[in-house]
């Protein structure tokens, strides 16, 4: 198995990355696992409570969690994926199947700042964008998406979601064996990506 972690902060166009270069593959061959499904369950907490969480720091992802289903994963094994609902903003009861792959995509914005999951990657791969356009691209998100009003998204943005980039998103970088900046679609990049894993495979 060969498993490429894809990080970057938010609204740098991860998606667009991922897509590209699962389109490419054969359809039974790659999985995907989002950090995003991750969040620890908030169930516990109000509503009020649950929106003052830091959702941009690495401790509000169940790390433990991944890693175990990382390694089931590995050892050829189904898991039971959690679903998180950003609108309800705490984990469903509900969980889906996800068989292993030959090629397992982790992407997140923090999936490079755990030491212990980054060691599982094969490969590590940052996505830069322009900090203004990912603004843009998380405020369209959030509104359209997530049902947020245009204040909750901004306060958010500066009390949370940009000191956390700064701290601890961008520095993962460095770790990262491929860094591709997000301009609409760097082909060239997901090219050479594309290659690696043909090699591997």
């Amino acid at each position: 198995m060969l498993i490429l972690g894809i990080a970057g902060g938010t609204g740098c166009g991860k998606t667009t990355v991922v897509n590209q270069i699962v389109e490419q593959l054969p359809e039974n061959e790659v999985g995907v696992i989002s950090q995003d499904s991750y969040y620890n369950d908030l169930s516990h907490l109000s509503r009020e409570d649950r929106a003052k969480i830091n959702f941009d720091h690495p401790n509000s992802i169940d790390f433990d969690l991944m890693i175990s289903h990382m390694e089931e994963l590995r050892r050829g094994e189904t898991i039971q994926t959690p679903i998180y609902s950003f609108v309800e903003e705490t984990r469903m009861e509900e969980t889906v199947p996800t068989e292993p792959k030959k090629v397992m995509i982790v992407e997140g914005i923090l999936v490079l700042t755990n030491p212990k999951l980054r060691d599982m990657f094969d490969i590590k791969i940052f996505v830069h964008a322009d900090s203004d356009e990912r603004l843009i691209r998380r405020l369209q998100r959030d509104i359209r998406e997530r049902g947020h009003d245009l204040e909750k998204v901004l306060t958010r943005y500066q009390t949370a979601v940009k000191p956390m980039h700064e701290q601890f998103i961008e520095p993962s970088k460095e770790f990262a064996d491929i860094i591709i900046p997000n301009n609409h679609y760097n082909t060239v990049a997901v090219d050479i990506v594309r290659t690696i894993i043909n090699n591997k495979l």
